[in-house]
Order: C-alpha cells, then structure tokens, then sequence
C-alpha cells in the first residue's frame, strides 16, 4: 500500500494566479518555456523541501496586481501497488498521518487536505508559513468571488515527514560536482559506506601489499622514500619510518579519492573526460541509487516511504535515442515523479494520461486528456500513432494550424514569415499537414485536451464532402470554440494549388516552373518537358494545375517564394488566416 499526492493547487506563486493540476504516479510537464512548469516544481520544493531561494519575486505580480499571499493546497491519497486509488491508508500511512489530519469525503473514501500559506511579516522582514490542515477539499473555481484559496484553512499543524523525502534535480546537474560535495545524493551515500571488522582489516591488508609493491616497483617511489627517512635524524627522532602510499592507507578515506570510469566499447575514460551528456545523465542516475537504497533500508524496517522527486529537464545534454530511454529510467524510481521537459521524445514515450500541458497566455493554464477520451482505445491510437509518433513538437506550441497537405505545409510558414516579419517558429506556430481531409479529429482533440489554440486552413470542394467533413470533425471534437473563428475554408472548388490559380498568380507561378527548367508529371501523359518560356506561357490554367499538383513537394516553395517576390498582395484566404491568427494571440494577451 502506498499514496499519491493527487491534487496540487496554487495561487499568488510567480506567474502561477490560481491553478489545479492533477498528478500521477509519474507525470510529464510540456508546454512553451516561461510557461509555468519550473515554477510548479519550485512549489513543491515549497511545501515539501527547503524554501531558501524565496523572495519577494516569488509572490505573484501583473500590472499593478500583486498577491498578498501564496496558498498552496495538496491532496494526497491513498494507493495500492497497482497504482489504484483505495478507500483507506494502510496502516502504516495511518499511523504516520495520524486521525488528526486524515478526512473522509462523502462516498467514505479517505484523503489528506495539505495547505501552505506563505506571507511576508513586513516587520520582521522575514517570510511566514503557515501548514494546516483542511477540514474538507474544496471544489476548484476560478471566479473572484468563491475562489478555493478563500476557504478556511484550518488548524495549524506540521506535515513534513522524513518518510516522505523530496527530491529536486535542476537542469545544472554534473556528476563531477556530486563527487566534490559530501551534500550531494552521491556524497551521502558514500558517507554512509560500512564493513564489517574482518572486512576492513582484510581490505587494509590488500592495500598495504598494494602500496608496498608499487613502492618496490618503482626507483623513483624507492628514492624518494630513503630520501625521505633522513627525517628521523634531522628531528632527532627514532619513529616507524616513511609510509608512500600511492593508493589510500585506510578504508575509511576511500571515498575521498573515487573516481567513475565510463567504458566506451575497448577504451575507458574518467568522468572529467566526458561530455555533459554522460555526465548529467549519470547524476540522475545517482539519484536512483539513492532512493533505491533508501527505499530498501524502509523496507528492512517495515516502515512507511514515499519519495517526491522534481526533475527538470532530464534531457540536458542528450542526444535523442538517450533521450527516449531516459523516460523508462526515470518512471521506473520508486515514488512520484514530476519531470518538466522540453523534449518531444520523452513527452512522446509518457502515457497520454501523464501529460499535463502548461499553456500561458495573461495567465498559466494546464491541460490534460481527459478519461472518457483516454478510456476509447481507438480515439488514444489514433492520437498516439498519427499525432505524438510524428508530430511530437506539437506539445510545444503557441498555436497550431491544421491542414490538410503538403503544399500547405511548406507554403504557409514561408507566407508566414513574410507577413509577420519573423518566422512561424519563434512566433510559436505550427503548421501540420495531417494528410487527407477525414484525419482532422485526432489533432484536434490532442489539441483541444492541452489547451493549444488551433486552427484549420481547409480545402473546399464543390460537392462539399470535405466541408462537411471537416465541421463534422469539429462537432465531434466537443470544442467550445465558435467554429466561424477557427475553420478557413477555401473558395468553392478549390484546393490550395487551383486556389492560387484563381487568385490570378499564374505568372508567378509559371516562373517557378520555370525556375526548375525541366519538369515530368506522371500522372498526365500528355505533359512532356517544357523546352521553352514560350511554351510555359502559353499553358491553361488547367495545365498549370496539373504541373503544379504533379510534384506538390518541389513546386510549392518556390511558388509562394515568386508570390512574395512579385510585390503583391499574399493571397486573400492566407492574409485572412493570417489575421485569424493575430485576434488568437490578442485575444490571449487580454483575457
């Protein structure tokens, strides 16, 4: 039996206004940087490690708008070893948390209401905190009239427990400065190294026959000890004699001199020889150790633990296929595990249930799939297998703009950075093509659950399959969304490439052809290769539809690439996406 910290709320902490983000046994932070994932971390270091690095920064600060205070409430819970929420705490946890801070809700099941408020005594110039326990979890809101934090906090009672340690793991880490410093997770352990007594006067006795081998070895070693016994004489003094030790005498100072080797395949190399890669990597990897022998000394004693552990940005560092094995290494660490990460391959190797997605606009959000979606095993294989396997860095947008091919794909972000004079990339912008009309759905619910504005940029038959397609798709995605401001359909009858057409950038576009110089569709037998300009001209409008959409990857950007070379305007359905865009991010900006 074990728990879970199942709840965090907070309000009044950095960019953090009023928040609930629900947790897992292991659970992956994605979003944008300055989005509000370190801050949660450093929240948990709040209420469960040391507060040291607080300052009046901390408190929640916009425009002339400033907390007063930092309320952060966690609900932990009880769990078996399956990773099910139970009714009750077993025992052990009982006997820890004691009557006096377990509640039950109304179906009987039992929870533990944590707050921390923090304050600032402006007379003394010191922060206050204030642990308590509620009497009852509150319901979340976000109005200004009954907001959760406004609750009674109850009475004041401690709640930090050594069998409950936690654990934050910056982006800085090195184990070259675990080795150095005796406070490290590293440090620790090797400060608690221990033998028996036959042990310790075997291993000294080993390192004795050592020593005095590599000295006889050695005439340089040899000289310098004769040299050295001149001492007794020069103090007057009858001792023992010279010991050179070039290995350590006593057991005890073993740690002092340890080194770790890393073997790649025949050669091997000391730590101070690798890159930061290996070496961060490998002070993650201490942290394991730690817990795991932590964990078995519990065990020896039947006593309860549960260890919290803050990772940031386990990825520092790592080449992608590290980076893919790393999130197996880290989910298998006894405890709870928040990792904030900006890799697309650890979000990508995270169960969807996992993945809490932080999205900032005036203020921090948090999305997450929810488990009527996760429960259909067919909506979570189409998202895992045509969004997250392909699409990864989508859990890292601002904004995301759906359509439907290849030539849209390419166009758009060259169209993008003409308009917006920086490109679709720092802008936060993604333009995913999902590859037919029907393949919508997936992506706008992966969308919809992480809180990432979207858009869709559609072709527009004549017969409107499509068009009802794809409002069936939005329908079907249950998004509050007015649909008139996210789906930008094309003129009837078009797709991009006969949209271009019809905006009346044919020169344009026979100079991309041109361009090329040579060109061969397949899939019109009549095309041949162009041997002049004058041939090129004289195409139809059909003719160019037939070049264009015969070889859409080649042709596309160097189309829009003429459009912006002409000086004229971009096309009236791209500026009106354009547009659509800039009310999204000033809409953001002002709610």
């Amino acid at each position: 039996m074990s728990i879970l910290i199942k709840s965090v709320r907070i309000a009044g902490f950095r960019g953090l206004k009023n928040i609930e983000v629900e947790l897992e046994q292991t659970t992956v932070l994605t979003g944008m940087n300055n989005s509000g994932k370190t801050s949660f971390l450093k929240v948990l270091q709040l209420v469960l490690g040391n507060r040291q690095f607080l300052s009046q920064d901390d408190f929640y600060i916009q425009g002339n708008e400033k907390a007063e205070k930092i309320t952060i409430d966690l609900l932990v819970i009880p769990m078996d070893q399956e990773g099910n929420q139970t009714a009750e705490f077993s025992e052990k946890w009982e006997n820890l948390f004691t009557i006096n801070r377990i509640r039950t809700n109304d179906s009987g099941d039992s929870f533990v209401p944590l707050r921390t408020v923090i304050t600032f005594d402006t007379i003394k110039n010191s922060y206050k905190t204030q642990p308590s326990i509620l009497q009852a979890w509150p319901d979340f809101k976000s109005d200004d009239t009954t907001d959760w934090f406004e609750s009674e906090s109850g009475k004041e009672q401690s709640f930090r427990f050594d069998e409950i340690p936690f654990f934050y793991m910056d982006a800085q880490r090195d184990i070259l400065e675990d080795i150095k410093l005796k406070s490290s997770y590293l440090g620790k352990m090797l400060s608690k190294i221990e033998y028996s007594k036959e042990a310790v006067e075997d291993i000294e006795a080993q390192i004795k026959i050592l020593n005095e081998t590599a000295v006889s070895s050695s005439p340089i070693l040899t000289n310098i000890k004769t040299t050295l016994k001149e001492l007794d004489s020069a103090m007057d003094r009858h001792n023992e004699g010279i010991d050179i030790t070039p290995f350590t005498k006593k057991i005890r100072d073993l740690s002092k001199g340890l080194s770790i080797y890393y073997t790649d395949q025949k050669d091997s190399f000391p730590m101070e020889y690798h890159g930061m890669g290996t070496r961060s990597w490998s002070s993650l990897l201490t942290l394991k150790s730690f817990i795991s022998w932590l964990n078995s000394n519990a065990d020896k004693d039947d006593s309860a633990f549960f260890p919290i552990l803050a990772i940031e940005e386990p990825e520092a560092h790592l080449h992608p296929n590290a980076q893919k094995k790393l999130y197996g290494q880290i989910n298998g660490i006894v405890g709870q595990k928040i990792i904030s990460t900006h890799s697309p391959y650890i979000a990508a190797a995270a169960d969807l249930k996992q993945i809490r997605n932080f999205y900032k606009d005036k203020t921090v959000r948090c999305g997450q799939f929810d488990a009527g979606l996760l429960n259909h095993k067919e909506n979570l294989r189409k998202i895992n297998r045509q969004v997250i396997s392909t699409r990864g860095e989508i859990f890292f947008s601002k904004l995301l703009v759906f359509c439907e091919g290849e030539t849209e794909e390419q166009v758009l972000p060259i169209f993008a950075q003409h308009y917006f004079g920086k490109s679709s990339i720092e802008m936060g912008i993604d333009f995913i093509g999902v590859s037919g009309f029907g393949n919508y759905l997936p992506f706008l619910r992966f969308a919809e659950a992480l809180n990432i504005p979207w858009i869709i940029f559609s072709d527009h038959d004549q017969n409107e399959t499509v068009k009802n397609s794809v409002n069936d798709q939005f329908v079907n995605s249950k998004s509050q969304n007015n649909k008139s401001d996210h789906l930008i359909f094309l003129d009837k009858g078009n797709d991009v490439e006969r949209q271009l057409i019809c905006d009346g950038f044919e020169a344009e576009i026979k100079k991309a052809i041109l361009s090329l110089k040579t060109y061969n569709n397949e899939q019109h037998e009549n095309a041949k290769k162009p041997k002049d300009e004058t041939e090129i001209n004289a195409y139809s409008n059909h003719q160019l539809y037939e070049v264009i959409t015969g070889d859409k990857t080649q042709f596309a950007p160097i189309i829009a690439d003429e459009i912006i070379n002409s000086d004229k305007a971009l096309p009236p359905k791209v500026i009106e996406l354009f547009e659509t865009i800039k009310t999204i991010f000033t809409s953001k900006e002002t709610n």
